[in-house]
């Protein structure tokens, strides 16, 4: 019924059809420690310690930077299509906080939608000292150099 040109003819562009196709699906990159909600419910707030906490959801993805007894646990997943740019499909953050006696006082979890946008100011902090060109800073230390002994 078809030559033989024409049915390798319909095979090729049948592929190229298949990876066109496949290079629009989007590519789901996972990272950072997700606990399972199992492990989270086998903590016991103001019995369960700093060791039962690693035990169970091994060791936190960061921990406060003013205050070691918070611990947080962050995941996010990411969808990227083709060449634009990665968008966030989920993210989770899981906090505990430990008292005084390395026991847990708060476990708190928190989705996408808890999240705030950071949004960086334009403003610029003034330095110290003179703008110098160039040409000063290449030969503004020529003749300044001292006798070691």
């Amino acid at each position: 019924m078809y030559t033989r040109t024409t049915r390798i003819s319909l095979l090729m562009l049948a592929g190229l059809a298949l990876i066109s196709v496949s290079a629009c699906s989007p590519r789901i990159a996972t990272r950072g420690n997700a606990p399972e909600p199992e492990a989270l419910e086998q903590i016991v707030i103001g019995e369960s310690t700093k060791g039962d906490v690693t035990d169970l959801l091994g060791s936190p993805s960061s921990i406060a930077a003013f205050d070691e007894n918070v611990w947080l646990y962050i995941s996010r997943r990411t969808e990227t299509i083709a060449f634009l740019k990665p968008e966030v499909v989920e993210q989770k953050v899981v906090l505990i906080s430990f008292d005084a006696g390395n026991r847990v006082d708060i476990v708190g979890e928190y989705n996408l939608e808890d999240g705030k946008p950071v949004i960086p100011t334009n403003r610029i902090t003034p330095t110290a000292g003179k703008e110098i060109t160039i040409l000063q800073q290449l030969f503004g230390n020529l003749g300044r150099f001292s006798e070691t002994k």
